[in-house]
């Protein structure tokens, strides 16, 4: 990315924080808020995620099979099924049956996958009127702009701002004002379109094979209304809705509201097995009783491939496929809840999993344009009700865009020269980032004069021109002797022949720069009657696989598994102080190492207050540990949200008898390097103020936080020092 690129990234973001974030920020919380309570209530919440996975890669699997007994149970039924191989192929057919309807009018439903065709614009050129009867869809349909969230189209825009777009677009007698008055306005408004309409369109959130049913969940009653009242019915939908039957529909409606909007069911569960010969009210005589005369009904089914099937083959796009498009990604996402689909999203689709569905139907530069706004922190996986690992997902497409360069015939110079497995046309800014490790070597071997080098005007200046590196972020200050050095020089472990062993971790920054953080988990280990040993491991891989670096965290990883399998073999524990290191270990190493060398590193990996915790319930002896003399504000990692083991940290706090607060804020909102780029800078600090809130008036309180990146972001939202969990409950003076 150029310079003049990141400038231009930087102010549209800037700008959407200023004009949309708030709204955002406000409906994604909320909610967040309910699906948080929704699963908390629902015990079986966990088991129905597994089986709708099932479901789902069974489906897929068998998808070209399913899609031939579903032609079958449409033609059955009396209607049609067209499989569209793209958007053009789609829009022919959809534009032969709304022609050979003689219609003037059409009115859809909210769907994903038309917008993803351009449907109304395509109906638009042949003079059909076409009207959006969802409320969402309708606001920027009227505002002339593209949906920003999957379920909540119109998620950035306030109830003044609709009030304000609707009293300048329909010139009302009285000006709308309330959140009542234009729904009222538009329930009547679109009704009338929807009893006038000549074809009704909807999407289909599931297809039911055997039967040839359509699924349609929703909180509006518009769908229904499309479906029947029109006497042609189009859905619309992709060939990955379909199910084999109804039998496999229920895990489906438990998940798709509770992880939506945290409702336990939506509004409206409506399965429709179409033509529907259900009778029909008749418009022309509304105050006489009961319903009109039944009508010959057409329906059709549009399944849409554009590239779909392609995803399927492709072994790291496939779990896009299973997709029930609920926006949980969306919500769970720091980034997204300040600045939105328009920024993070492509041509049609939003949040985490929009990746994959980009760069799937719409092509890879699409979802190169918002793909870096994903940071790697899991939230999304824990949240997906499908368990889709969209960080994964995300890292492999930044791979594939870091593989797009023009060739030089210099190439083979950069790659000599370069200590990673990646091509020569990286960008810059993610070789460096991604290299951080050999760059930390250097600046450690020649410290304190590489500290004052880094820290001069011109190197910054440079830094900021060629690789993007904001000039507000203080860099880390490397020490000139690293733990492993440290440690060595010290004899190694003051405790010998004890019942347990840990093998201490020494992830680059803790190795380089946070020395001293070291040092107490070392003590603190030791203080507890272990003997601890501190190898030279290379670094975890975790900074070349967030810049998409896949090729160089594979080796890495494969160097850290042969360097620690000796430790595991002889019976130690290996201690992890990083939590994004863990979450290597025990979640990025399944894509990295073979099975079974992932096993044996993931089972005997420990958050280092997770072991803490272990040690102290099976009879360490907790006065070893220091007292509480201070009152302490506690912030977790987010990689130890996802992974489950924050509440280890909290619970050796509470042991101990420290009054500790405890932040409920998800992200701070530095996520690695990515609060170092310049593209991203105000982002970053946004996405922090919610901590700073919390925690700027705990002024008697230290603060404290498990990750490298959180300490860096709360040190420079309070101008406080920072310290970790480690360095507040070791007591020696080492």
């Amino acid at each position: 990315m150029s310079g003049e690129s990141r400038r231009r990234t930087a102010a549209k973001i800037r700008n959407l924080l200023e004009t949309e974030g708030e709204s955002v920020q406000e409906n994604t919380t909320h909610f967040n808020e309910g699906r948080y309570d929704a699963i908390q209530e629902f015990d079986g919440y966990e088991a129905v995620r597994e089986e709708a996975r099932a479901i789902k890669e069974d489906a897929i699997d068998r998808l070209p099979e399913l899609v031939e007994t579903l032609r079958e149970s449409v033609e059955e039924n009396g209607g049609h099924l067209y499989v569209a191989d793209d958007a053009a192929d789609a829009n022919a057919y959809i534009r032969t049956v709304v022609d050979d309807a003689d219609a003037e009018s059409v009115v859809k439903s909210k769907s994903m996958t038309t917008e993803e065709l351009d449907v109304n614009e395509a109906l638009e050129t042949d003079d059909v009127d076409v009207w959006e009867t969802d409320l969402g869809e309708f606001v920027i349909q009227v505002a002339d702009e593209a949906p920003s969230h999957l379920i909540g189209p119109a998620f950035h825009r306030t109830t003044d701002d609709v009030a304000d777009l609707f009293n300048e677009y329909f010139d009302p007698d009285e000006p709308f004002e309330t959140a009542e008055q234009l729904t009222d306005f538009a329930r009547d408004y679109l009704g009338e379109r929807i009893r006038d309409a000549d074809v009704g369109m909807t999407g289909a959130n599931f297809v039911l094979a055997d039967s040839g049913t359509i699924t349609l969940i929703t909180n509006e009653g518009n769908a229904r209304k499309c479906a029947v009242t029109p006497d042609t019915h189009i859905a619309v939908t992709g060939v990955e809705k379909v199910i084999p039957s109804l039998s496999e529909l229920g895990p489906f409606v438990e998940l798709i509201a509770r992880s939506a909007t945290g409702q336990d069911i939506a509004q409206y569960v409506s399965l429709f097995s179409p033509p529907t010969d259900s009778p029909t009210l008749d418009f022309e005589h509304p105050d006489e009783p009961g319903f009109g005369p039944q009508r010959d009904r057409e329906f059709h089914l549009v399944l849409i491939d554009n590239g779909r099937m392609a995803m399927r083959e492709d072994d790291q796009l496939r779990e896009t496929l299973y997709c029930i498009r609920c926006g949980a990604c969306a919500n769970s996402c720091a980034n997204f809840q300040h600045v939105g689909g328009h920024a993070f999203g492509g041509e049609t689709y939003t949040g985490g999993i929009a990746t994959g569905w980009e760069t799937g139907v719409h092509g890879i530069e699409s979802a190169g344009e918002f793909n870096d706004l994903c940071t790697g922190c899991s939230r999304c996986v824990n949240a997906c009700p499908v368990k889709i690992d969209i960080p994964w997902i995300n890292t492999v497409v930044r791979d594939r865009l870091n593989r797009e360069h023009d060739s030089s015939e210099f190439d083979f110079l950069v790659e000599g020269l370069t200590p990673d497995e990646e091509p020569a046309g990286l960008d810059l800014q993610k070789r460096a980032f991604g290299n951080f490790e050999t760059l930390a070597k250097v600046a450690s071997k020649t410290a304190p004069v590489s500290n004052r080098l880094l820290g001069s005007a011109p190197v910054r200046a440079a830094m900021s021109r060629f690789a993007g590196i904001d000039r507000r972020r203080d860099l880390p200050t490397f020490q000139g002797e690293s733990l492993v050095e440290w440690f060595a020089a010290r004899g190694g472990s003051r405790v010998r022949d004890a019942d347990r062993t840990a093998v201490l971790y020494p992830d680059v920054y803790t190795n380089y720069v946070l020395v001293d953080r070291g040092k107490a988990a070392v003590a603190l280990l030791e203080s507890l009657g272990v003997e601890v040993v501190v190898p030279d491991v290379p670094g975890s891989g975790r900074a070349p696989l967030s810049q998409g670096m896949v090729d160089t965290a594979e080796s890495k990883a494969h160097r850290v598994f042969d360097r620690l399998r000796r430790h595991i073999d002889r019976g130690r524990d290996v201690v992890v102080i990083e939590p994004s290191d863990l979450a290597m270990f025990r979640r990025e190493y399944e894509k990295l190492l073979p099975p079974r060398a992932f096993e044996t590193l993931s089972e005997n990996s420990y958050e280092v207050l997770e072991y803490v915790f272990g040690l102290l319930e099976n009879g360490a002896d907790a006065d070893a540990l220091a007292s509480p003399g201070t009152k302490l504000a506690y912030h977790s990692h987010c990689q130890q949200r996802t992974l489950g083991v924050d509440a280890y940290t909290e619970a050796v706090f509470e042991r101990l008898g420290y009054d500790v607060a405890t932040s409920d804020v998800e992200c701070c909102g530095m996520a690695g390097s990515f609060g170092y780029k310049s593209e991203y800078y105000e982002l970053s600090m946004d996405v922090g103020e919610t901590l700073r809130d919390q925690f700027e008036d705990e002024t008697d309180r230290t603060v404290v936080a498990s990750g490298t990146s959180c300490t860096e972001q709360l040190v420079d939202l309070l101008s406080a020092d920072v310290r970790h969990p480690v360095e507040v409950i070791e007591a020696s003076r080492r």
